[in-house]
């Protein structure tokens, strides 16, 4: 038990290193699990071949068409300038000196309005480039306002058509709105609290001396400097109007919590998402012809981010085998006379492990409802806390989606670029989900 403990963590933390070092997300979970499987006493074949290929390939079947559809979204509302115009609209009606706020806005909007989270840093980062460079607010806190913007509350707040959201209503037999005015108070604090520190980082940075630079070229600094140009240039191109370009997000957030009511939680979003990527096609259409690079793009994005996701779904799955993934969970789920405390920490836990808050929640609830179930608490509260548990702990270095922001999207490093992240959205949710615990204890 005690080797498996050692090797329980050191692969945990072996996997972050890997992560921060800037190593393939992929690589760096099977390496780790790897490590995992042989200090658990597990065997190594069927822990890489069986085990990780189950988690792998499980998350993608359950859940690619979601990303897929969400993907093509998000292509859609950027081909069609429909994300530039809602970005450009905050801008005006926020000021170039809140460039902060505009950006975290922007991203609650889309995400909030069903475009993939995986997605959204991808049709955000140019305007937040331009946002930022206007304010000259250094460009290492694009990826935390991006990530705050896009996973703290937004994806967890109720009638989100996020996964984080979606997922928990399978297991509960709950509706998107789940949770009800506690949910929306944790949300709000989240949006405050986070908004405060956020601003407070930013300000003693740029007093500290700090302005809008590009990383340097090692870390991407030619691409950058290109995007840069790039939005500058779109500067004098006509955009849809406001109220048309956010009328597809209304339509996915609509349809969503109709829907949900008489189909499965994956049906509900794949409808409401197709009818978003209709409804923008429709409405927007002369403003792009690129159909191809819609579907095309939208794709090769889709299956980018999943697999991202899957390789630490697949770490998750080989962690869930061991002995002390095991004695974990069960200490938690034995927790006395705080029940709500104890499906929090154990949804917290299994999605700090997987580096995931969807793949956390893939793995955890299926072991966990039905225990919880029995002790007959309210559907709601345990669906929102799962919800709020999931995006806690999953930001830790090795997620996904913030490896995919930090690298991929913006050229930074973890180095310049994660602290923010970790206060935004481990430390802020954190003290959320304590709140909403201690509130649904008392009031449900």
């Amino acid at each position: 038990m005690v080797i498996s403990f050692i090797g329980f963590f050191a692969a945990l933390i072996l996997l972050i290193i890997f992560t921060m070092r800037g190593v393939n997300i992929i690589i760096a979970a099977l390496v780790s699990s790897a490590i995992l499987a042989l200090t658990s006493g597990l065997p190594l074949e069927k822990a890489l071949t069986v085990n990780y290929m189950d988690g792998f390939t499980g998350y993608f079947a359950s859940w690619f068409l979601v990303y897929l559809l969400g993907a093509v979204f998000g292509k859609v509302m950027e081909e069609t300038k429909a994300a530039d115009a809602i970005a450009e609209w905050i801008k005006i009606k926020v000021g170039a000196n809140r460039a902060v706020f505009a950006v975290v806005t922007a991203c609650a909007l889309m995400t909030y309005g069903g475009v993939s989270i995986a997605i959204v840093a991808f049709s955000v980062y140019p305007i937040a480039v331009s946002l930022f460079k206007a304010a000259n607010l250094p460009h290492r806190f694009i990826p935390g306002a991006i990530v705050f913007g896009s996973i703290s509350f937004s994806m967890t707040s109720p009638g989100s058509p996020e996964v984080q959201n979606l997922i928990p209503m399978e297991f509960f037999n709950t509706q998107p709105t789940a949770g009800g005015l506690i949910g929306v108070i944790i949300a709000v604090f989240i949006m405050i609290l986070g908004g405060f520190w956020l601003k407070s980082m930013v300000s003693k940075a740029v007093k500290d001396g700090e302005f809008f630079n590009l990383p340097n070229s090692e870390t991407g600094g030619a691409a950058l400097a290109e995007t840069a140009a790039t939005v500058e240039m779109k500067k004098d191109e006509k955009l849809p109007n406001i109220l048309i370009a956010i009328l597809p997000l209304v339509v996915v957030v609509i349809v969503l919590n109709i829907v949900s009511k008489f189909l499965s939680p994956t049906g509900a979003a794949l409808v409401a998402l197709f009818l978003g990527v209709i409804v923008g096609l429709v409405l927007m259409n002369k403003y792009t012809r690129k159909y191809g690079m819609i579907f095309g793009k939208g794709s090769e994005n889709a299956i980018i981010a999943t697999a991202n996701i899957c390789g630490v779904v697949g770490f998750g799955a080989v962690a869930k085998e061991s002995q002390a993934f095991t004695y974990i969970v069960d200490s938690l789920v034995g927790m006395p006379g705080m029940a709500y405390a104890g499906l929090a920490a154990a949804v917290t836990i299994i999605a700090g492990v997987t580096g995931s808050a969807s793949g956390g929640l893939g793995i955890a609830l299926p072991i966990l409802a039905p225990l919880y179930n029995a002790q007959g608490l309210d559907p709601g509260a345990m669906h929102r806390i799962s919800s709020l548990a999931s995006g806690g702990l999953d930001s830790l270095p090795h997620n996904g989606y913030v490896v995919t922001t930090i690298r991929v999207v913006s050229n930074e490093t973890h180095k310049r670029a994660y602290k923010p992240i970790f206060i935004l959205s481990v430390v802020v949710p954190m003290i959320a989900l304590v709140l909403a615990v201690l509130l649904y204890t008392i009031f449900y």
